[in-house]
């Protein structure tokens, strides 16, 4: 009976492991890519060597959930040292930036390195493994990175009752704003955000229009219609990821609970402080759409996507999404937006679930598949727009220097006839 049973497990294990190799066969292909066929997108999509290959999952990682679950659980953040800065914002709030260390050596990135400021997902932070992966990768690019934490998460302070929200995007403007002013040499300055992250950076572009200071921009599993992605999240499977970030939505605001303690209806402190917010919709409605200004929760949601936005995207913008996204589903997205929008280049994976893209070329703990795709695009776009910034500069260098020497002959000459 033993030796029956054990080749049964046997059989079982067999037949188990060449359906999911199978599975992982089928489902390796090469990413889609859309954008309008200009020049420049020519020239940027031709170095980009990883949209010309196919996209392997590894076996076992072709459902979305055991995708999204593993890379959350069992992904190695890699060691980064970070330099905190606190920026105050005109609120009376501020929020922490997380600049990766540089030595004071040969070792440094010199000041015209181009600038990248990320955005992690909605309560993630600077310590997250896909945040780290992308700072390191970002420095291995020749990148100057800096994350941009929301209020209160990777343990940012709270000094008002205030936290963070899909609609915000006065923290953004105060950070890319502050951030081009420190760097003002940069080559490019460049942004890329993961979920709600992504879903406020293209907000923020939609907002400020040709007035912002970026250059470019990475949205990745961003949900961008939240009416859409927040009532996938009460069926099925997904709403252990909605009772999962709600309970981190409570950690973050327990830390800072006080600060909202007397805080007159509508507002509910209490319902989250006692554990009756457990979902994201109900965390909202007790203190997020107080906080801005929303009538409802469904008018937040709907005004706060960014769908909206996509038609008004001032800077080349790569949208990278995963077509079995639990969270951000392909529902959500606007594709036929995207391609109406000469500055959008859409890639998208039949798997890769939300943050997980755990692909065969970099292991089951490596950085995510769309970190290569995301620098060897903005690499290119730098050498695309940063080029042209950089010869600007040498130009008005050279302008300036020959007013200077016309100056001076100017002033020789009015000596030698005086």
């Amino acid at each position: 009976m033993a030796k029956l049973l054990a080749s049964a497990v046997a059989l079982g294990t067999a037949v188990l492991s060449a359906a999911a190799w199978l599975d992982a066969r089928r489902k390796t292909q090469k990413p889609t890519v859309e954008c309008h066929p200009t020049e420049f997108n020519k020239r940027v999509l031709a170095a980009c060597p990883s949209l010309n290959l196919p996209y392997q999952p590894i076996i076992f990682m072709t459902n979305p959930h055991v995708e999204t679950i593993f890379a959350a659980k069992t992904r190695v953040a890699p060691a980064v040292r970070y330099q905190r800065e606190i920026l105050h914002t005109s609120d009376g709030g501020c929020v922490a930036l997380d600049w990766q260390w540089e030595p004071d050596s040969d070792q440094a990135l010199p000041a015209d390195a181009p600038v990248l400021v990320l955005l992690p997902g909605l309560t993630g932070g600077s310590g997250d493994s896909y945040v780290s992966h992308a700072v390191l990768s970002a420095r291995a690019a020749g990148m100057r990175a800096v994350v941009f934490n929301s209020r209160g998460t990777a343990d940012s302070p709270v000094i008002t009752p205030q936290f963070y929200s899909a609609s915000f995007t006065g923290d953004t403007r105060a950070v890319v704003a502050h951030v081009a002013r420190r760097y003002p040499a940069s080559r490019a300055l460049l942004a890329a955000g993961w979920s709600l992250g992504a879903n406020i950076l293209l907000r923020y572009l939609g907002e400020e229009g040709p007035a912002t200071p970026l250059q470019a921009a990475v949205s990745m599993c961003n949900p961008f219609n939240l009416t859409i992605s927040n009532q996938g999240l009460k069926s099925g499977f997904s709403r252990i990821y909605d009772l999962n970030l709600a309970t981190s939505l409570r950690n973050i605001f327990m830390k800072h609970a006080l600060l909202w303690t007397g805080m007159p209806p509508p507002f509910r402190p209490d319902d989250v402080a006692a554990g009756r917010c457990p979902t994201i919709r109900d965390f909202d409605d007790a203190i997020t759409i107080h906080s801005f200004g929303w009538p409802s929760v469904d008018a937040y949601y709907a005004g706060s996507s960014s769908a909206l936005s996509v038609p008004h995207l001032p800077v080349p913008t790569l949208c990278i999404q995963a077509l079995d996204d639990p969270i951000a589903p392909k529902e959500a997205t606007p594709f036929e937006a995207l391609r109406a929008q000469p500055l959008a280049t859409t890639v998208t994976t039949l798997t890769g679930g939300h943050l997980g893209w755990v692909e065969a070329r970099t292991g089951a703990t490596g950085a995510p598949w769309s970190n290569a795709v995301m620098f060897e695009w903005l690499s290119a776009v730098v050498e695309e727009v940063g080029g042209g910034k950089q010869q600007q500069q040498q130009k008005q260098q050279e302008a300036e220097e020959l007013v200077r020497k016309t100056e001076e002959v100017a002033a020789v000459v009015a000596r030698v006839g005086a």
